[in-house]
């Protein structure tokens, strides 16, 4: 039912846009003293920040455009790319948060980043080739 994958996409959007406003806001008030001590942090928080909630508005959009066509269900490139964008969201704008406060190993955190950019570009591709 197309419905339902609607719905998970509109789910994950408001995820990531409920979490990225709460991350940002987080970042500019309470975390500002412990961003500002670690050179580059305040900005590698506002680039997660901005990420996770570009592709939220993305996630949304994409679940708005496959109600619209009345695809029953969403195009298959569609559904995989916004899962893949939502996954990429999190890993990339996770590590980089986890990142900015020092939390978890430092060698697994690094790498994740650049996965979930590939993620992220993956998605837009799948999306690029679906027919929205």
């Amino acid at each position: 039912m197309s419905s339902d994958k609607s719905t998970t996409l509109r789910q994950l959007a408001s995820l990531l846009g409920a979490s990225g406003v709460g991350l940002g806001a987080f970042g500019a008030h309470a975390l500002k003293s412990t961003l500002a001590k670690k050179a580059g942090a305040g900005d590698n928080w506002r680039t997660a920040v901005s990420y996770q909630l570009l592709h939220a508005v993305a996630l949304l959009t994409l679940s708005t455009i496959d109600k619209k066509s009345l695809q029953t269900p969403p195009s298959p490139s569609s559904w995989s790319g916004g899962k893949m964008m939502a996954l990429g969201t999190a890993l990339f704008s996770g590590s980089i948060y986890f990142l900015c406060l020092d939390v978890g190993p430092k060698k697994l955190l690094g790498p994740i980043t650049p996965v979930g950019g590939l993620l992220l570009i993956s998605g837009w591709a799948m999306v690029g080739m679906g027919n929205i």
